[in-house]
């Protein structure tokens, strides 16, 4: 699958405030090494240096179209592309930050141990994952997917998230491993100008890539049209067209 790092900025702003969210609770105040991974365009790198603006700061993300987007957003960060699960850093951090990026990594048993292990005594880990894959807008990708035109081609497409764990899970995993966690879930109500095509065009940035990557053209478009309209029954538009998303969002941080 190919990140889109303009497609996955067009609702920046949204996408910004559980990232200021997560930060806040970030409890480090003396921060000379940070990483961003999963860092996508560069967004979140941004917020990260301006909570450290003294800190050196590395991002990375496995998609070159994203890490192209960041390297011109901020020249003066260094940005490498490598994958999460076999991140080559030798450590030493004092904040890991991982934006709606772990969801798309698989066993987090292995992962997160992994992570505190490259964190810096006192460091901190900063996680927030989408938490809506009961959310209408989810249900509806897997029922349109299941269509007998291309359900063949779509076989795979809803497995491309790491199975969801509870916050209870992730609280004990971290624990036991002599973290100091908080966890918390927010259900963000994002309103869109645009009725369901906004809401389409949000998805299409992130969740829906894995349904419609596998599709032609013609395909890609009858998916995309079935699914807007769909979408426009589950999402009333408000009388001047803006639609209401929620958005559920899991977050935690583990200090060692």
């Amino acid at each position: 699958m190919n990140w889109s790092a303009k497609q996955y900025s067009k609702f920046e702003d949204e996408r910004n405030r559980p990232i200021r969210d997560l930060l806040a609770q970030v409890p480090n105040t003396r921060v000379a090494t940070a990483a961003d991974i999963g860092c996508g365009p560069g967004n979140s790198t941004e917020l990260l240096q301006q909570q450290y603006p003294q800190a050196q700061i590395v991002g990375m993300d496995s998609s070159s179209d994203m890490i192209d987007a960041a390297r011109k957003r901020l020249p003066q960060v260094t940005f490498e592309v490598d994958d999460i699960a076999a991140w080559r850093s030798g450590g030493g951090y004092d904040v890991i930050l991982a934006n709606a990026a772990l969801q798309w990594v698989p066993d987090h048993a292995a992962l997160l141990p992994m992570l505190l292990g490259k964190l810096a005594p006192g460091g901190s880990l900063a996680v927030q994952t989408p938490d809506n894959l009961d959310e209408p807008a989810h249900r509806l990708m897997r029922d349109v997917a299941s269509d007998s035109a291309w359900a063949h081609k779509l076989t795979n497409a809803s497995q491309s998230r790491e199975s969801r764990r509870s916050a209870v899970w992730y609280y004990q995993l971290l624990t036991d491993r002599g973290a100091d966690v908080n966890v918390w879930r927010t259900v963000y109500h994002h309103p869109l100008k645009g009725g369901a095509a906004a809401v389409v065009e949000w998805f299409k940035g992130s969740a829906l890539r894995p349904f419609l990557a596998p599709l032609n053209d013609a395909e890609r478009a009858a998916f995309l049209n079935r699914y807007e309209a769909l979408i426009a029954d589950a999402y009333p538009a408000l009388p001047d067209g803006t639609v209401i998303l929620p958005f559920p969002r899991l977050f935690y941080v583990a200090t060692r």
